[in-house]
């Protein structure tokens, strides 16, 4: 069975920079840089989805790579 490692993405053009994501990311994951999201712990990302889903910009997702 293949492993189904995600990878967080972003996209600093779609962000508006409301900090929504940042505000609810439990591993502190993203921050704020000039107004625009950014990923300073990429490592510590545990995959939970919460910034995709409350991110009205569309801006951040995780990216499946391998398995299903």
């Amino acid at each position: 069975m293949a492993s189904d490692t995600k990878t967080l993405i972003t996209n600093r053009t779609l962000c508006k920079g409301c900090g929504i994501c940042v505000e609810f990311c439990p591993k502190s994951v993203l921050n704020l840089e000039n107004g625009k999201v950014n990923i300073v712990n990429p490592d510590f990302c545990i995959s939970c989805g919460m910034c995709e889903k409350l991110c009205p910009d569309y801006a951040i997702w995780l990216k499946s790579e391998g398995g299903n």
